[in-house]
């Protein structure tokens, strides 16, 4: 019954194909998402080009107007001079060139590429980038970015408020308020939070020692504040334990305390403290002074972790063996109760914490870790006197969660009706995205899902006053506490003003809510879990694979039997991939069906192996990687390569087991049929989801054409791995 309903659902697909084997998406009506992008055919080429060319007019006539008086250099007879004119004819002979050099480039812009994090690009960020970006200015110094620091500003509140932090109302009193900035990338922005939060866990020691030895600090050497474990302690009572398991609310809130209640200046504190502290004397020699005996201090991240945070162990002088991988479930989520065991022994060993690491959004899964769980183990262990920094690298799914926010700030446009989101997020995604807001900090990339041009990523903190932790000033590049700065604080020295103006720009047109960044985001989920679908029913009984992707059904989460699997698979099939869009969505049961199954998110991973003449799967690893291998070097561009000869593009990585753990590693094999084969590492597929378009037309869907170029491959590939004696089925 199942292939005759497919064959039904695929009738007439033909006359959807012409000689590019591509159908024409038409819809129905306006949509406001289709305004958002120069679109897969160039369709809104004339809005951008107007609107790039409004921004040179601009520009010129700002240029005119400033000090109208002065002269003009560039006159006319400089134009027609030969010097002028050669350099014209090659100014353009050299533009022309790179414009068919980077026709080389991937095209991100297709729903037939699937490869990385990557996509096109909202037109509000192409144009605030490019109006800005004529102003050249550098973000470093607000002398040299008057507008775009202010844009900063805007935007660091704005994505605060994105992932959930509250903004408090002006001069309310004691309000911990958050803050955030645009960094280069996603690296940046976590190794700025594991230097923040390492500076935070030492600093009450340097206090102490400054409240001991400085005359000016004399007045406030009996400071006391809250201990974890109850009742208020003095700063100068307490031991190096003691001193690194502290409330840091309380703690970065000393230097305001020291003003208000003892008379002495924020700076007053600043200089005294400096000479004993860890930036000043060297991690050797902070070591040496404060930390006798102590165990060396650790960071707990996930095995699915980025390659950021090594090189943020590295960098900060801990050690990236210092850097400790807690192994996954098997959905490729850390694993709370071996995260609880680790962080036990190390308030038993009384070894410093300087943070855990939860991801939303892995870049090989798109797996979300249990983010309200994490933050409610950190609770109950402040509470026992072991306080942990809880960091989230939202760098790829920090925008999902404006699949959830409601409207704020930015009223909707007159007669705006967006629909919602094309399908929600799964019940387990939705609970932790809105445990964001219990983060520490929260790393998020308005260059990956909020589709805004390079460089573009961000760092927000639940307390804004931790970017003082990590501040360097330097006098061409600040100028007084009254001067608004962002340059001062991180990693970076200058950084492109023009950043802020793009995510401005798009945060301005396309609010990070369900009816602007939570529609886009909205219909890649929905397109992601179709392809799923479909990559559930991709293998038919005759043909020499079996797919296996890594998101387990919700029947295989929930422990089910092999009977309830099987029927669950087989109404995925009926309810979710032989029906259109529109189907779904008017049938509540077969959307909220839609809804848990897949990624987390929209990166779709899955792996490939091959059937035996006699049907039987094959039980070798080796051979399998080797498979999946072979189909991506079909399904990848070669450096160089004319990009039309690709149908199809997807990226690959490597599950291995030293990061993901056993458990989760054991159960991919026993899913792919070579649990009985020696090695730790599985090679997958990675499919990234991106596109905001609807894939069905009244004549077929666009899945159907993914699945013919992944079938094609996926055949070819076979023929080129199985051994010589089992060819030819």
């Amino acid at each position: 019954m199942d292939s005759v309903m497919k064959d039904r659902a695929r009738q007439g697909f033909a006359a959807l194909l012409g000689q590019s084997g591509a159908p024409h998406l038409r819809t129905a009506g306006s949509r406001a998402v289709e305004a958002w992008f120069l679109g897969p055919k160039g369709e809104n080429a004339e809005l951008l080009e107007a609107l790039l060319a409004e921004a040179v007019r601009d520009q010129a006539h700002w240029r005119r107007n400033y000090r109208p008086g002065d002269p003009t250099h560039i006159t006319e007879a400089i134009k027609r001079s030969p010097e002028y004119l050669a350099a014209l004819d090659a100014l353009n002979a050299g533009y022309r060139e790179l414009l068919a050099f980077l026709k080389k480039s991937v095209p991100f812009f297709s729903m037939r590429y699937q490869g990385h994090m990557n996509w096109d690009l909202t037109i509000p960020g192409i144009v605030g980038y490019f109006a800005a970006m004529l102003y050249n200015p550098n973000n470093v110094a607000f002398e040299g970015s008057t507008a775009t620091t202010l844009l900063e500003l805007l935007v660091g509140d704005d994505l605060c408020r994105m992932l959930g932090y509250s903004i408090p109302e002006p001069h309310t009193a004691d309000a911990v308020r958050p803050w955030g900035h645009i960094t280069c990338d996603g690296s940046v922005a976590n190794i700025e939070a594991m230097w923040s939060a390492r500076n935070l866990r030492f600093y009450p020691l340097a206090l102490r020692r400054a409240l001991a030895t400085s005359d000016k600090l004399a007045d406030a050497r009996d400071v006391d504040l809250p201990v974890p474990q109850g009742g208020r302690a003095r700063l100068r009572d307490l031991g190096p334990w003691e001193l690194m398991n502290l409330n840091p609310d309380e703690v970065l809130k000393l230097p305001r305390r020291f003003a208000q209640e003892f008379g002495i200046a924020s700076q007053t504190v600043s200089q005294e403290v400096a000479p004993f502290g860890l930036q000043t004397l060297g991690l050797p020699r902070f070591a040496r002074e404060f930390l006798a005996g102590v165990p060396d201090p650790v960071i707990f991240v996930p095995g699915t972790k980025h390659y950021s945070f090594p090189k943020a162990g590295a960098l900060l002088g801990l050690g990236a063996g210092n850097l400790i991988d807690i192994p996954v479930d098997n959905d490729a989520r850390l694993d709370v109760d071996i995260l609880r065991e680790r962080l036990e022994a190390c308030l038993q060993d009384r070894r410093p914490v300087i943070a855990v690491v939860g991801v939303v959004g892995t870049t090989e899964e798109s797996a979300i870790d249990p983010l309200d769980a994490m933050a409610d183990l950190r609770d109950a262990l402040a509470g026992r006197g072991l306080v942990v920094h809880l960091h989230v690298d939202a760098a790829w799914g920090g925008y999902h969660r404006s699949t959830i926010n409601e409207p704020f700030d930015m009223p909707r446009p007159s007669g705006f009706n967006a629909p919602p989101p094309a399908v929600p997020l799964s019940r387990y995604a939705e609970r932790h995205m809105r445990a964001l807001d219990r983060a520490d900090s929260i790393t998020v990339d308005p260059h990956k899902s909020g589709y805004i041009p390079y460089p573009a990523g961000a760092l927000c903190y639940r307390n804004g006053a931790m970017r003082h932790l990590v501040a360097f000033s330097a006098p061409v590049v600040f100028h007084g506490e009254a001067e608004p700065t962002v340059g001062i604080y991180g990693v970076e020295g200058s950084k492109p003003g023009a950043a802020a103006a793009a995510v401005y720009l798009s945060h301005r047109v396309i609010r990070p809510t369900i009816d602007g960044y939570g529609r886009i985001i909205g219909q890649a989920l929905f397109s992601c879990r179709k392809l799923y679908a479909r990559l559930l029913s991709l293998a038919r009984p005759d043909d020499p694979f079996i797919v296996v992707p890594v998101p387990r059904l919700p029947a295989e989460r929930s422990g089910a039997s092999d009977e309830v699997v099987v029927a669950e698979r087989k109404r995925i099939r009926e309810v979710i991939d032989l029906r259109s869009g529109d189907e779904i969505r008017a049938d509540p049961t077969a959307l909220d069906l839609l809804r848990e199954i897949g990624p987390d998110q929209n990166i779709l991973s899955y792996a490939f192996n091959f059937r035996l003449p006699d049907g039987a799967v094959n039980g070798d690893l080796a051979l399998m990687n080797a498979l999946n291998q072979a189909l991506y070097k079909r399904l990848s561009i070669d450096p160089g390569h004319d990009i039309h000869g690709y149908d199809l593009i997807v990226s690959t990585t490597d599950l291995v087991r030293g990061a993901y753990g056993s458990a989760f590693i054991d159960d991919m094999k026993r899913r792919l049929g070579v649990a009985g084969s020696e090695g730790d590492t599985i090679t997958v597929l990675r499919s990234v989801i991106m596109d905001p378009w609807v894939t069905e037309t009244d004549q077929g869907s666009f899945i159907d054409v993914l699945e013919r170029e992944l079938r094609r491959a996926i055949l070819e590939a076979v023929e080129t791995v199985r051994p010589t004696q089992t060819r030819g089925l």
